[in-house]
Order: structure tokens, then sequence, then C-alpha cells
């Protein structure tokens, strides 16, 4: 009996359907393939810098690890590195940390991570990146449990490290203040985060837009008064 066009038809369309699952389980299969080869290159990364002892990469292999990627461990992009890795600890990265920051680059060697730095810098000057990376940069220098202010100075070297890049007149004359004052010896979080609304909005050097009366943090108001007398 000879079949029928609906019959073959029919036929066609299953014939299709196979075919199409058979492509689909067959790039799924080189996908995981291909993500667990990047996370076995990843995990021996991490363990040529790891602390065995702890489990973690510790100070000691952050500045090793600087080394190889011929950056010094002050420069911003090491914070930036930290960042990508949502790293919670300062001077510590953890094997999941280094894991997903490094599979989000798409890296899994030193010479590929090194040549990711200039893209990251990238990532992080973006206008919807670089408010959480400013922030983070904050968080990240809190060592102590319960710690919620960063020292001065320890405010001014990270002004230099996220800012002065992008506001290298407001971040000079910020340190100058800072570093003059007897008023602060600590800088909070609120403080920060409106350092840089300050810079982002207010026009520099002459101030002309900036009004007291809106909701500025004292320190602030302080910096205005002493640039204007520096001015006059």
């Amino acid at each position: 009996m000879s079949r029928t066009p609906a019959k073959r038809k029919s036929e066609s369309r299953s014939s299709s359907s196979v075919a199409k699952s058979a492509r689909i389980d067959k790039c799924s299969a080189a996908s995981r393939k291909s993500t667990t080869k990047l996370s076995l290159h990843i995990k021996d990364l991490f363990d040529s810098y790891v602390n065995k002892s702890i489990g973690m990469i510790d100070p000691e292999g952050i500045e090793a690890l600087c080394k190889d990627l011929k950056v010094d461990h002050t420069d911003a992009r090491i914070l930036m590195l930290a960042w990508k890795l949502k790293a919670e600890k300062q001077g510590y990265f953890t094997e999941s940390e280094w894991q997903q920051g490094l599979a989000a680059l798409k890296v899994d060697n030193i010479t590929k991570l090194r040549k990711a730095l200039p893209g990251l810098e990238t990532e992080v000057s973006k206008p919807e990146n670089f408010d959480d990376f400013y922030r983070f940069a904050f968080n990240y220098c809190l060592t102590e449990d319960k710690q919620k202010n960063v020292d001065v100075d320890s405010a001014c070297v990270l002004l230099d490290l996220v800012l002065k890049s992008k506001y290298p007149s407001q971040v000079k004359h910020m340190k100058l203040y800072l570093q003059n004052q007897r008023d602060y010896k600590v800088i909070n979080k609120d403080q920060w985060i409106n350092i840089l609304r300050f810079c982002q909005e207010i026009s520099f050097p002459d101030l002309a837009n900036y009004d007291s009366a809106q909701a500025w943090p004292l320190i602030l108001d302080n910096f205005v008064d002493w640039m204007k007398e520096t001015q006059s």
C-alpha cells in the first residue's frame, strides 16, 4: 500500500525534529565539555597561587600573581580583578570567587588573564558598572569585623586608585583638604558615596552649582568652604 502525502509529510517532520534534537544534544554536549575543560584549567591556575593550608589565594599568592601579570600589587587593575571576582576579603581569593570570575572573563591561564586586563578596565569604566566598583572599593577596604569606616590616609590612597583617572582635579584638591583638615580621622560609606556624587554633579573648580542646602554631608560643605578660601 502506498503512503499517503499526509503520512509522508508527518514522517518528514518527525525526522526533521529528531535531527534537530540530535544537533542540539551534540551542541550541548560540546558546550558542557568546553565548560568542564575551562573549569579544570582555571582550577590549575588557582592551584599555582593557592595557600594550601587555608585553601585560598592569600596576600603572598596575590603578590606572585601580580608579578606574573607584570603589574604592581597597588595597581587599580588588581582592585578591578577583585571586583570581577566579587572578592569578599581584602588580600584573599577563594576558589569559588576565582572560578566564577575567570569563567566570566573567559580566561584560564596567566597569558589570557594579562590580555584581559584592558578589557576589564573598559568594563569598569562603563557608567552602569563604575558606581558598583566604587562602592565595592570602599567595602573591600573594611578589613575588620564590624568595621564601618576607612581612615583618612587609606581613603586618599583609594581615591587615587578609583577616581583619579576620571576626576584628577577633584581628587587632587580633595586629598589636599583631607590631609590638612583636623575634623575627620575616618571616612564613612555615606561620605564616600557622596564624594563620587560631588564629582559627577558639581562643576569644578568654580563650584557654581553647589548648594549646601541640599543633602550633602558636612564634610563636603567644609571642603567647599576650604576651596573658596584657597581660591581667594
